[in-house]
């Protein structure tokens, strides 16, 4: 099957050691949908995502967003090996303003792994800067990361994001537990 492609974009396959980012593979989504709702805690998502339901978004987003110009998504599998090991990318983008949200999430089982995570955080971080560097351009990338994920924050900051602002008891995830949400932001200038 031939891999789909964004029609704006120059390169479509984005390379780094062993590791790559290609437009998100139909072929994943599903491995997607499992590790969300395994992660359901750090994200937004509020309910469980169906089968039917990922595989409605493919349709309805994702593969109308290879042909689009200015598409509302930019996702891409992220590959080690050519084997899909997590998902990120661009989302809530701007076009005018040239701003967008940084969305990433790594499988499960490479979660747990904190040196894993470390270094495979770092390098999709790496890809979608250069990324955005050389083609999309963007001058604001900004990203939502609750309190509960000290590793993830500590990367993002030692990457270039710089921390803008905290708002207090933003998702509660139980009734005792209620985290707060810390933004960052990464300039291209």
């Amino acid at each position: 099957m031939k891999s789909k492609k964004y029609s704006f974009l120059n390169h479509n396959k984005i390379f780094l050691q062993n590791y790559a980012l290609v437009p998100l593979r139909k072929c994943d989504i599903q491995k997607i949908r499992k590790w969300r709702n395994e992660q359901i805690n750090v994200l937004r998502q509020k309910i469980p995502l169906t089968k039917e339901a990922q595989t409605r978004y493919y349709y309805a987003t994702i593969k109308k967003s290879f042909y689009k110009t200015n598409p509302a998504v930019i996702l891409f599998s992220f590959l080690h090996n050519n084997d899909c090991i997590g998902y990120g990318g661009l989302v809530s983008i701007n076009w005018k303003t040239k701003q967008a949200e940084l969305s990433f999430i790594l499988d499960t089982e490479r979660v747990k792994k904190i040196r894993i995570y470390q270094k495979e955080f770092r390098i999709f971080l790496r890809l979608i800067l250069r990324l955005n560097v050389e083609q999309i351009k963007f001058k604001s990338i900004f990203t939502e990361t609750y309190n509960i994920r000290p590793v993830h924050l500590k990367i993002l900051e030692s990457s270039g994001f710089k921390r803008i602002k905290m708002i207090k008891n933003s998702k509660k995830l139980s009734d005792d537990d209620i985290v707060d949400s810390i933004f960052h932001e990464y300039r291209n200038l």
